[in-house]
């Protein structure tokens, strides 16, 4: 008699465990950023890559579904080691040697590590990467074969949606590097080509001028981190000499700023008489020699 009741009190423990740690790793996991400004409890000891830049409300999906996954994980592995704590009990109450199940728990296991190696080196390798934050909703990276904006991360496929609106579902065991262009500051580098007749003293001057005109106009104000930098002539080829200039900026932000400053920088190259790489004479004499 004494054995059903054991049976069933160590069901009853079991429900009672596993209910009462889903439901702390739940409250500590759920808490949004809207009602605390530092995230998730959960994520609070990790440390948190994402760049200040990003919306309060994509901020908030990042952390969410960060904690959620990682959640996730640890309610599964609770899962399964009570349930395992039941079985083997309940098999030691009636009296079954329980040793060759626990060796054969162990074969098995090692069949199935072998059979689902990719699927398990992708789940761990979404561990890794969720824990380390080494990427999240919002941010621009490179994995590789795809390149954009992640728009969801999971412990086995993340998102990426690229600029032509393409979505890349990339298995996170495949991911062998990340080039991420939103944690940090970024620099926008801008190449710029001349003739090897033009000044470059004077082209120097004058591409600087234009990136500080830009930057005195106070348009990016708020994505600038620091001064433009002139490095000087940086590669010379047969046909052109070219000149580097960076500016510092927040992550995501150098685009926008490469653009513009490129855009001045041309019409202060015009207004200078600036010579480019390949007059209009000569492209016209090469065409002209192709017709012939």
């Amino acid at each position: 008699m004494h054995r059903p009741l054991q049976v069933l009190g160590y069901l009853m423990l079991a429900i009672v465990l596993r209910f009462v740690l889903h439901k702390l790793i739940a409250r500590f996991t759920q808490r949004t950023a809207s009602e605390s400004a530092r995230g998730p409890l959960l994520l609070r000891p990790l440390r948190d890559r994402a760049p200040a830049t990003l919306k309060s409300s994509i901020l908030a999906e990042r952390r969410r579904q960060r904690a959620k996954t990682i959640g996730s994980v640890l309610e599964s592995g609770v899962s399964v080691v009570i349930l395992a704590w039941f079985v083997l009990s309940v098999l030691d109450v009636i009296g079954i040697n329980v040793t060759p199940f626990i060796a054969s728990a162990g074969i098995v296991g090692v069949a199935l590590g072998f059979g689902a190696q990719n699927l398990v080196r992708d789940f761990l390798s979404g561990i890794f990467m969720l824990l380390e934050d080494q990427y999240g909703v919002g941010d621009i990276v490179d994995l590789g074969e795809a390149t954009g904006t992640v728009e969801s991360v999971g412990l086995r496929v993340t998102t990426v949606r690229d600029i032509n609106g393409t979505v890349w579902y990339c298995r996170n065991g495949e991911v062998l590097r990340v080039g991420n262009m939103s944690q940090g500051f970024a620099v926008a580098v801008l190449d710029l080509p001349v003739a090897h007749t033009a000044n470059l003293d004077e082209a120097c001057a004058v591409a600087e001028r234009a990136t500080l005109a830009v930057v005195a106009s106070g348009d990016f104000e708020d994505d600038l981190l620091g001064a433009p930098e002139m490095l000087g002539v940086n590669a010379v080829s047969a046909d052109t000499v070219t000149i580097r200039i960076t500016v510092k900026t927040r992550p995501g932000r150098q685009w926008a700023v490469q653009r513009r400053v490129h855009r001045e920088i041309l019409q202060a190259f015009d207004d200078a008489g600036v010579k480019a790489p390949y007059p209009q004479g000569r492209q016209g004499g090469m065409q002209s020699d192709m017709t012939v």
